[in-house]
């Protein structure tokens, strides 16, 4: 089966429906797949193939929707790109993927354009809007053809979309996710959570996310059920997409739940009745948010996780059965194992790595073998966060192994924001370490000494980490000191500065 199926299965058996709802406007499912068909026709007209890779590069629309959609149809596996990166960021991803076109909307265009002559592979830049340039294609342009919904000639191991998630090397790695991990992932998540045709998602989570992709795109489509798609989140303005849409499932990260709890006087318990769950990932909900939302709205939250390489959902709590301050179970058919740093599995209720072997793991790493082949040892995948299993086969999160920190449930990886520093003429050392944060859970902190004879000042510094990362991978403080602590191996210590914190 191949991600396409779910538009084709939903087209048969729902094409009345309404498939998504954008600025007040309602496309059925007939709607929907024609112009999925249009735009598909229209991209295989200028050329792109099966197994060429294609970014996207917009806020959450009906087109990135549509392009998504259309790209599985076309073949061509789908390249996220988060609007918060900056040109360098954006760049590597591109170059790594080899991305022969990108889809973007007119803002981001001229950047595109300047990074084109950097990019052999980008053959097109397709704009939605309009456009200026003679080197880029309208978007609008491409729906002239009559719909071409014919299956590509693909095997369900082929890769359906790459999504860059950061990595420890500080250069984020591109994680190869085949048809069949998000078929399976998608279909079990589904089954595990009880939802049906009858579901309308919020889909506010951004689209390049992991957790949005497979929650706000594919359950709905899977199912047959609405998304109400939101371009940004704002909670006035979401918990009235809630009231008036009258959604059931409201899919996002703790950051966001925050923000509702603390817009009280915005969120009012009559206000969000439709709903039949929370649906929280990204990061650890904290037990009193939930205990918070629980007894204020009388909806029940259901806290799952998985990182991007495993589709990315591996665990989530059940309906009939959830435990606080778990991430709940695997799904069915996921197994998951606790090792210790040798490879051997633990006991129950014994701390170690969590390691998963399913169908929902990643093919690998694009272009990285060598990493593929680190984290995929043994046929499990190593996901680099320590937990513990219970004599229930709950999963707990109870620590990153690595230094990760998770901002409003986004992974931030603190090498790659410490080469930014480096490369800032007064920086001597740096050290980039998550503190607690009540609305992200988790902000980023930099350490610095300065080069003897050098000057530069906090705002200086967070004003260049800024021109070269995307806002939440910047830290909010910096705090200067003389030296940091290092220990006999000349490695900066970050736990004695953690713990000065």
């Amino acid at each position: 089966m191949l991600v396409s199926d779910f538009i084709l299965h939903s087209l048969d058996k729902f094409s009345d429906r309404t498939a998504v709802i954008f600025q007040d406007k309602k496309v059925t499912y007939s709607e929907y797949a024609e112009r999925i068909g249009q735009l598909a026709a229209g991209l295989k007209s200028m050329g792109i193939k099966p197994g060429e890779y294609v970014a996207i590069l917009m806020p959450n629309h009906l087109e990135f929707a549509t392009t998504y959609w259309s790209l599985n149809f076309v073949g061509a596996p789908v390249v996220p790109v988060n609007p918060l990166l900056k040109g360098p960021e954006i760049r590597h991803i591109l170059q790594d993927s080899g991305a022969v076109a990108i889809i973007t909307v007119a803002p981001f265009a001229p950047l595109i354009q300047s990074l084109q002559e950097h990019l052999p592979t980008l053959r097109n830049i397709i704009v939605v809007g309009e456009t200026s340039s003679d080197n880029q294609i309208e978007y609008r342009k491409l729906f002239s053809f009559p719909p071409d919904l014919t299956p590509p000639p693909l095997d369900q191991n082929d890769v359906s979309a790459c999504l860059f998630t950061s990595g420890t090397t500080g250069k984020p790695k591109g994680v190869m996710l085949t048809h069949k991990n998000l078929v399976f992932d998608t279909q079990k998540v589904t089954e595990a959570i009880g939802v049906d045709y009858r579901e309308r998602y919020l889909g506010v989570l951004p689209f390049y996310h992991a957790f949005a992709g497979t929650v706000c795109l594919l359950a709905p489509a899977c199912t047959g059920a609405s998304v109400v798609i939101t371009e940004k989140f704002l909670p006035k303005a979401t918990v009235e997409n809630i009231k008036k849409h009258q959604i059931t499932i409201f899919p996002a990260v703790p950051a966001m739940y925050a923000a509702i709890l603390q817009a009280a006087k915005h969120a009012k318990p009559e206000d969000l009745s439709s709903l039949r769950m929370f649906v929280s990932g990204g990061s650890a909900m904290p037990l009193q948010m939930m205990r918070t939302l629980e007894k204020k709205y009388g909806v029940i939250v259901l806290e799952g996780n998985g990182p991007t390489e495993t589709s990315p959902i591996s665990y989530v709590n059940r309906l009939e059965l959830r435990k606080h301050g778990s991430v709940g179970p695997p799904l069915p058919g996921v197994q998951v194992k606790i090792v210790d740093e040798n490879d051997n599995q633990l006991p129950l209720n014994t701390v170690g790595e969590i390691t998963v072997q399913g169908d929902n793991v990643m093919k690998g790493y694009l272009n990285q073998p060598e990493a593929t082949a680190e984290s995929i040892r043994g046929g499990w995948f190593h996901t680099g966060d320590l937990g513990m299993v219970d004599e229930d086969n709950y999963v707990y999160i109870v620590d990153r192994k690595r230094d990760m920190i998770i901002v409003g449930g986004f992974n931030v990886y603190p090498r790659e924001v410490e080469e930014v520093f480096y490369s800032h003429p007064a920086v001597a050392e740096v050290a980039v370490v998550g503190v607690v944060d009540e609305m992200r859970g988790e902000i980023p902190k930099a350490y610095v000494a300065l080069k003897p004879g050098h000057q530069a000042t906090s705002k200086e510094l967070l004003k260049f980490c800024r021109e070269n990362l995307a806002n939440y991978k910047c830290p909010r403080r910096v705090e200067f000191r003389p030296e940091l602590p290092q220990g006999a191996n000349g490695k900066i210590l970050k736990r004695v500065l953690k713990e000065g914190f």
